[in-house]
């Protein structure tokens, strides 16, 4: 019998989640408003009419496709993908691509703002004896998570530039994931660097990456640290926006 196990945030208003402009907005119609909403629909209602005098309820959001546990497409990072290809939007995820085989590796004991190289990946995969195979799932426990829900998460955790990046992908990854708000790491750390050093390069190289080559990402996942490093399977299917760069996910794993 299998075990399954949630690794998607909930949407949640106001959450400091994200930067000022990209927080959640949840408006909740309960039961006695929608009574009253429930009216139009049937002229001549009466709210006494109905179940205890309540009618449906409803939400309303306003929301980035970024927001919560999410999938970026392709298209997020460049309007073309594999040097030339146009990009890939989130209607397009192949299905085939949102079920494989789970690989986590911890990065947690990174400090804040570690720009995670190939040889960091490989030490960690040599540890758990593990070799990256086609149609892997790669996901990366970066020790942003404890911080969700508080400003600090933005700022936390160790990210993946674009040599990590690039070396994921050529093992046959088409999908990857971290529990931080950006594969990257944070973006005050790019910026301070950009600032010292004038090299624009490090400026989201990891998402950059994509230009080379095409792939799918998830932000803002929890729960990693129950998983094993192997021997799960990961499901992960974006919500189809069309044209989107990214939609919201509902990531499981499953455990035999």
């Amino acid at each position: 019998m299998s075990t399954f196990i949630d690794l998607s945030v909930a949407i949640e208003s106001g959450l400091p989640s994200d930067p000022p402009t990209m927080i959640p907005k949840v408006t909740y119609v309960d039961h006695a408003l929608g009574a009253e909403s429930m009216k139009p629909f049937f002229p001549g209602l009466d709210a006494s009419d109905l179940p205890g005098g309540l009618g449906w309820a409803v939400e309303f959001l306003e929301v980035s496709t970024h927001a919560g546990t999410h999938m970026d497409a392709p298209w997020h990072y460049s309007p073309l993908q594999d040097r030339g290809t146009p990009s890939l939007t989130i209607d397009q995820f192949p299905l085939a691509w949102g079920v494989g085989n789970g690989v986590k590796l911890d990065f947690s004991d990174c400090p804040d703002g570690h720009n995670i190289s190939v040889d960091d990946i490989r030490a960690r995969l040599d540890r758990i004896g593990h070799t990256l195979r086609k149609g892997d799932i790669f996901l990366a426990q970066s020790g942003a998570a404890p911080f969700w829900g508080s400003p600090e998460y933005l700022t936390r955790g160790c990210g993946f530039g674009r040599l990590a990046t690039l070396w994921i992908l050529d093992q046959g990854v088409h999908v990857v994931g971290t529990d931080a708000w950006s594969w990257d790491r944070p973006l005050p750390f790019q910026a301070r660097e950009f600032a010292e050093t004038g090299n624009a390069s490090l400026i989201w190289e990891g998402h950059f990456a994509g230009i080379e080559k095409g792939y799918f990402q998830i932000e803002k996942l929890t729960n990693l640290h129950l998983l094993p490093a192997t021997g799960f399977r990961f499901y992960c299917f974006p919500v189809k926006i069309s044209k989107a760069s990214a939609g919201w996910i509902r990531a499981v794993a499953e455990l035999p």
